[in-house]
């Protein structure tokens, strides 16, 4: 207590000699902590048996505490305003320098070759039908041949999000959709998002995207598949773009095509690109199965139909010569602002 006229003038020095905010948290500490100089001394308090002089000394302690927290807070707003002060010249624009031009957006190479794809289709005559990203069992799998049992839907490995619904495996749901709503003739070409439990590396991922067509009329052929596969094929990458056919399996179609076409770097001679063969695979297509006409109600003595899917990575790599999946989903700036 005899020393408390001496305390008061240290901490007004050392106020007035602080020039960072952590030097003002310091004195806080040492002076109003719970083991600090004032809190000492109001502790100290209880020590003096005379009630004036303890009154007198509770009055000094209390005016000292008083003038620390109000010149602590004074001077920390001094040393702040001279910090942002600092700071904003620090950091001052000189509105003479030019300005960095903003980078301009552009549309996704995917949602490119989707929106051609569908342009092509679109032009011939088929109209565009889009659907849920979650499909229930019967539209993505039983309505279409493919029975719990059946084999193929190990190839499909897909991710239930409940005990009947997934995440469709393919758009070839919303052809079922369609044929029960809609009776023929029927053109229609859907495109989305679809998802397998695919090990991811250059040619596979668990996310992809695919366009699927569906024609279906009285007296629709081979023949017509065929030819319209061949013109889309031409538009997507030139004319003098080739296609072969050769039979492959499908559950919802009978007979089953996979369609190759000419490689777009080396035209069909051969080269890294298509592995020496001069042909590259693009797509699989067939004829309805009688099975999934009977799942619509259709009548199949009176009724055929085509039906072909394709994906949207698999014809970007091929058209611009693009040699890893991964690229497209990498979010590569360089890689992206090139097309």
């Amino acid at each position: 207590m005899n020393n408390i006229d001496e305390l008061f003038s240290s901490l007004k020095v050392h106020i007035e000699n602080a020039t960072t905010l952590i030097d003002l948290d310091n004195i806080r500490i040492n002076f109003l902590g719970r083991k600090g100089h004032i809190t000492e001394l109001l502790k100290g308090l209880s020590t003096i048996d005379d009630i004036e002089r303890k009154k007198e000394f509770g009055k000094k302690i209390n005016e000292i505490k008083l003038y620390c927290e109000t010149a602590l807070s004074e001077k920390k707003e001094i040393i702040s305003e001279k910090l942002f002060l600092e700071s904003v010249q620090k950091n001052k624009i000189d509105i003479t320098m030019p300005g960095r031009r903003p980078k301009s957006a552009s549309v996704n190479l995917l949602t490119q070759v989707e929106e051609e794809i569908v342009s092509i289709l679109t032009e011939i005559g088929f109209r565009v039908v889009e659907g849920n990203e979650i499909e229930d069992d019967f539209h993505n799998f039983e309505a279409l041949n493919i029975p719990y049992y059946h084999p193929s839907r190990d190839s499909h490995d897909s991710f239930f999000v409940s005990e009947k619904d997934v995440l469709r495996t393919h758009t070839s749901g919303m052809q079922i959709r369609t044929m029960l709503e809609t009776p023929p003739p029927i053109a229609i070409v859907s495109p989305g998002k679809c998802a397998r439990r695919d090990a991811i590396d250059s040619k596979h991922s668990p996310i992809f995207h695919q366009v699927e067509g569906l024609m279906v009329d009285e007296g629709i052929s081979f023949n017509d598949l065929k030819g319209i596969l061949e013109l889309f094929c031409k538009k997507m990458f030139g004319n003098k773009t080739q296609i072969r056919l050769r039979p492959d399996y499908f559950p919802f179609v009978e007979p089953g095509a996979d369609l190759s076409a000419t490689c777009v770097i080396c035209g069909g001679s051969g080269c890294k690109t298509c592995g020496g063969e001069g042909w590259l695979e693009l797509m699989g297509a067939g004829m309805v199965h009688p099975n999934v006409f009977k799942y619509v109600n259709y009548d199949i003595t009176k009724y055929t139909g085509f039906a072909f899917g394709m994906g949207i990575e698999r014809v970007a790599m091929i058209k611009y010569g693009i040699t890893d999946i991964r690229m497209f989903y990498e979010n590569d700036i360089d890689f992206l602002k090139q097309w």
